[in-house]
């Protein structure tokens, strides 16, 4: 039989990897990171990724194994998320899937076709008009061609809002046919997956990115970030812009926290509404989400 896995998700600072280490400890399982920014070395102060007390407590996968300006794709991220779980399984253990980036989960679950489309001309076409006018702009065409892609993307991720560009751009011209990525997902390997989604109340969720921001600017992110250098691709993450801002003198200390929970909040919010058209999803009740998440993970293959 095969086991099957735990996929934890939730907007920023909800306490996922809290609720994750807390499963994993209860059912001898491993954690494999769903999350987009926690996969770069050198950054655990910006991405929140789970730190080094953690991950001695239980082994964690796709967790800043990457270099800061490497470029990544949800495609990558299911073939190395499926290698993981299978070798988890292969070592007789449990696997929980946690992250917040709601496009890898849906692609690794199979609620999503992935495309392998690629046009060089296209491309070159957009890092010119990258060059040219700021990402707003480039958010505002990608509306006019597909609106709901449009509403998944922030306008200020240049790399997502450019990505998506160019596959719509390429699979107008019929340059190449979008298809599944050799058809991998939980679903076609026939893994049994629950999907579960950790809320709290807004005044909480506020209250945390509150103390997240607070903890950050303690710990170092101003550090973090002049170190990681505003050309890497891992760069655009929420943090990093508003400290590297700071650093050039364009705002003060006390816009640098306003700005960086306003635009963590705005994160979270995106997340909850990518998480409301998330197919399967059962819902963690506040203050029962531990009792909850164990009699989910229970129902499941090999987990009894």
């Amino acid at each position: 039989m095969t086991p099957g896995v735990v996929v934890l998700t939730g907007p920023t600072a909800s306490g996922k990897s809290g609720l994750a280490l807390a499963l994993a400890e209860r059912f001898d399982a491993e954690i494999v990171g769903a999350d987009s920014r926690q996969i770069y070395r050198g950054m655990p102060i910006g991405t929140a990724a789970p730190n080094a007390i953690s991950r001695a407590r239980v082994r964690h996968h796709l967790i800043e194994f990457l270099d800061p300006r490497e470029r990544y794709s949800a495609a990558r991220f299911v073939a190395d998320a499926l290698i993981a779980i299978a070798e988890i399984h292969a070592r007789g253990k449990r696997a929980i899937v946690a992250g917040g980036t709601g496009f890898y989960i849906r692609a690794l679950t199979g609620d999503v076709t992935l495309s392998s489309a690629y046009d060089a001309t296209v491309r070159d076409r957009l890092a010119r008009e990258a060059r040219l006018h700021p990402s707003d702009v480039l958010h505002d065409w990608l509306a006019a061609l597909a609106p709901a892609r449009a509403a998944t993307i922030a306008p200020n991720d240049p790399y997502r809002v450019a990505r998506a560009l160019e596959l719509v751009l390429t699979a107008r011209s019929g340059a190449q046919r979008a298809d599944a990525i050799g058809g991998q997902s939980l679903r076609s390997q026939g893994i049994p997956y629950r999907k579960l989604l950790l809320t709290v109340p807004p005044e909480q969720l506020e209250s945390n990115i509150a103390r997240r921001v607070d903890a950050m600017l303690a710990d170092g992110l101003l550090e973090e970030a002049e170190r990681i250098g505003a050309d890497a691709v891992a760069a655009d993450a929420v943090g990093y812009r508003e400290a590297l801002a700071y650093l050039a003198g364009w705002s003060t200390q006390a816009e640098l926290r306003a700005q960086l929970f306003r635009n963590t909040r705005r994160y979270a919010k995106r997340q909850a509404t990518w998480f409301r058209s998330e197919p399967d999803l059962e819902a963690l009740p506040a203050g029962d989400a531990f009792s909850s998440a164990v009699e989910q993970a229970g129902a499941l293959p090999g987990w009894a």
